[in-house]
C-alpha cells in the first residue's frame, strides 16, 4: 500500500511539474492531465504481472509509472528532447516500450482495443499465459471502432481486460449525451462478457477488481469489462477552461479526491504515519527536481535526423515501406507535388 501511495503521489506531482514547465514554455504541444483519475490507472497498472501488456489512454500516466516507466522519460517526451523515446517526434504517451509491456496509444479514440486484440491473439496463439489491459473513456467506447474491438475480443475469447473510465465528460459533452444506458456496465451485455463497476477513485477497489479480471483472462476465460466511476477534475487539456462543468458537480468530486482519500484510509487504520507519507512526498519532490534539471539541460534533436527513427530503424534515410515511396512520375521532386508551393520552393 505504501508503493500504491507513492505511485499515486508521483503521478500527480509529475503532472503538476509538467504543468509548471508547460507555462514556462518548455512543453512542445498540448498537456493532458489525469487529475482525479489517478487511482484508476495506478490500481490497474499494479495488478498486471511481468510479461503482460497495457495500452493506456491519455489520462493513464499512473499505469505507466506503475509498470516501471522512468519519470524522466515522461519529461523528455513532453519537452521533445532528442533523447526521448520518440526522438522528439511526438509527445504525451505516444510511445511503445516492449520491455515494459507498454503499447502506445493512437490518437483516434476507440481504436486502441483493435490493436491490442492482435497482441492478445498472439499470446493465445503461442499459448502464453499473458494478459492485455486497456483503457477507454466512456465517449471513446461509443465509437464504431471501439465496438468492433469489443466484438472481436469477446468472440475470440481473448485475454483482455477493458477499463471504461466513466469520467462524466468527453471534452465538453456529458456522458448522458453519448449513450442511453444509466449503468455503463450494461454495455457488456451486447458482447456476452462479464462486467463490474467500481469506485474509480478508490485505488484498492480498482486493484482488487483488476486483479480478479486479470486472473480470469489468464485462466482462459476471456474478456472482462471494468467500469471505473471517476471524474476528470480539469479540462480536456490545458487549453480547456472547463466552463461547461457545473460548479456543484466539480465540488462534489473534489471532495472525493483519490489521493487524499487513500491517505486518510492509511492513517485511519494505522497502515502509515503522517511523517512517513510526508517523507514519500518529499522524496518524490527531490526526484522530480533532479529529473527536471537533467532533462531541460538536454538538447532538441538535430534537424538532419528528422527522417530517422520513423519506422523503428535508427539509420538516416533508411529504406521505407513501399507505401511511402515516391509516387510514379514524381520521383525527381525533392518535396511536394507539381503545382504545390513546396515543389517550387527555391525555384525560378
Amino acid at each position: 500500500m505504501r508503493a500504491l501511495y507513492r505511485c499515486l503521489w508521483l503521478t500527480r506531482a509529475l503532472e503538476e511539474r509538467l504543468e509548471t514547465i508547460f507555462k514556462q514554455g518548455h512543453v512542445v504541444g498540448g498537456l493532458y492531465r489525469s487529475l482525479g483519475q489517478e487511482a484508476t490507472a495506478v490500481g490497474c497498472g499494479y495488478a498486471l504481472a511481468g510479461g503482460d501488456w497495457i495500452a493506456p489512454s491519455i489520462r493513464d500516466l499512473g499505469a505507466l509509472l506503475a509498470r516501471g516507466l522512468d519519470p524522466r522519460e515522461v519529461l523528455r517526451q513532453y519537452t521533445a528532447r532528442g533523447s526521448s523515446l520518440c526522438a522528439g517526434k511526438d509527445n504525451t504517451n505516444h510511445f511503445t516500450v516492449p520491455e515494459l509491456g507498454i503499447l502506445g496509444p493512437i490518437s483516434p479514440l476507440g481504436t486502441q482495443l483493435c490493436v491490442l486484440n492482435g497482441v492478445a491473439l498472439s499470446f493465445r496463439t503461442r499459448r502464453e499465459p499473458r494478459v492485455c489491459l486497456t483503457f477507454q473513456g466512456e465517449g471513446a467506447s461509443r465509437t464504431g471502432t471501439s465496438h468492433e474491438g469489443f466484438a472481436m475480443a469477446a468472440a475470440l475469447n481473448l485475454p483482455i481486460v477493458v477499463v471504461i473510465e466513466h469520467n462524466r465528460w468527453a471534452f465538453g459533452t456529458p456522458s448522458t449525451a453519448v449513450a442511453a444506458v444509466e449503468q455503463w456496465a450494461d454495455v457488456a451485455g451486447a458482447y456476452g462478457v462479464p462486467a463490474g463497476t467500481v469506485d474509480g477513485n478508490d485505488v484498492l477497489q480498482v486493484y482488487d477488481a483488476a486483479t480478479q479480471a486479470i486472473a480470469r483472462a489468464r485462466a482462459g476465460d476471456g474478456m472482462t469489462i471494468i467500469v471505473a466511476e471517476t471524474y476528470r477534475m480539469l479540462g480536456h487539456a490545458q487549453h480547456d477552461a472547463q466552463k461547461y462543468v457545473p460548479e456543484h458537480e466539480l465540488g462534489e468530486w473534489l471532495d472525493h479526491d483519490p489521493i487524499r482519500s487513500f491517505a486518510d484510509y492509511l492513517l485511519e487504520f494505522g497502515f502509515e504515519s503522517e511523517s512517513t507519507l510526508e517523507d514519500i512526498r518529499s522524496e518524490v519532490a527531490l526526484e522530480l527536481d533532479a529529473a527536471t534539471d537533467e532533462i531541460l539541460a538536454e538538447g532538441y534533436p538535430p534537424a538532419e535526423e528528422a527522417r530517422s527513427r520513423v519506422y523503428g530503424d535508427s539509420a538516416l534515410d533508411a529504406d521505407v515501406p513501399w507505401t511511402r515511396g515516391p509516387e510514379p512520375g514524381y520521383e525527381g521532386l525533392t518535396s511536394g507535388r507539381p503545382g504545390s508551393p513546396a515543389s517550387h520552393r527555391g525555384g525560378a
